[in-house]
């Protein structure tokens, strides 16, 4: 019987140093974003809903934001991803948008634009004040004119409502950027105690000059596809995140999203989706409650 009580206790005391071992050389980051991804993710039922969803288009942003059957579009990816996009939309019986906005006229944020004018009615077109040569930029401009349609400038601090929504404009950038991506427009969405923080590809140059106290948000669209130019500590801990959304293209050329990045988010506890990895990302809210859905499928959907 001394023998058997022995064995017990001597498997007792192997599992809980082989509990202690795992925990000790598990990755905290992992655990904790699990834990986040379990805990925080609450399903929405409520009629009325914001849906923002980061759409998979590689190395590109497109983002489309939904309240009460208002729509909203961010950047239309790359030039081959304007026709996919198109399809994408009408197969969610979207005939028309009340706000479509070029952050900047990079071709990988613009690339789809000129599809999207073509084949939608647009209330209102944002983009910065500043003007390229390259043949992307003049599709849009040329796609623009065939609709009679003009392209506005918003103002920084300017305000929008998206059906019940709030889009506050935090930045505009000017032609006397030496950086085009520092000519991004960067957006502020809210909906009741839920916000989206959207910064298009501006570096911390930018970061550093928007007001601190408009930075807190709920979820944040990494800037320039999760490069090291972008969402330093700093910048961060002010807008102190509960999700990020990185959208970024499989095994691109450019090793996006950079390690550094991911370690400031995991040191953050950050629950950090990205579209390489998850495909397209649906962020649905209440105004309280958020539930985040991905799928791994094509914007033919």
């Amino acid at each position: 019987m001394r023998r058997k009580k022995k064995l017990l206790s001597s498997f007792i005391i192997l599992m809980i140093v082989g509990i202690f071992y795992l925990f000790q050389n598990y990755p905290t980051s992992e655990i904790s974003e699990n834990i986040n991804k379990r805990i925080n993710e609450v399903p929405v039922t409520a009629e009325e809903r914001l849906e923002v969803t980061f759409i998979d288009v590689g190395q590109a942003d497109s983002i489309l934001l939904e309240n009460e059957g208002n729509y909203m579009l961010v950047d239309a990816g790359n030039n081959e991803d304007g026709p996919k996009l198109v399809n994408y939309f009408k197969n969610q019986n979207i005939h028309q948008f009340d706000y479509v906005i070029g952050t900047h006229p990079h071709e990988d944020h613009i690339g789809g634009l000129d599809n999207i004018i073509e084949d939608f009615d647009i209330n209102t077109f944002y983009m910065p004040d500043v003007i390229t040569t390259t043949k992307t930029f003049e599709d849009v401009l040329d796609a623009l004119g065939e609709k009679n349609m003009t392209l506005s400038i918003p103002k920084t601090n300017a305000t929008f409502k998206l059906g019940d929504a709030t889009v506050k404009v935090l930045y505009v950038g000017t032609e006397d950027e030496s950086d085009l991506n520092d000519t991004s427009i960067v957006l502020k969405v809210t909906y009741q105690n839920v916000s989206f923080l959207l910064t298009g590809d501006a570096s911390t140059k930018v970061e550093e000059k928007l007001n601190p106290a408009d930075l807190e948000s709920t979820v944040l669209k990494v800037g320039h596809h999760g490069s090291s130019t972008a969402t330093n500590e700093k910048f961060l801990n002010t807008v102190n995140p509960k999700y990020a959304i990185i959208s970024v293209g499989e095994n691109n050329q450019y090793e996006h999203p950079h390690t550094t990045v991911l370690n400031t988010l995991a040191a953050h506890n950050i629950t950090t989706y990205r579209t390489d990895q998850d495909g397209t990302i649906k962020v649905i809210t209440d105004g309280t409650n958020i539930e985040i859905n991905t799928s791994k499928t094509d914007t033919n959907g």
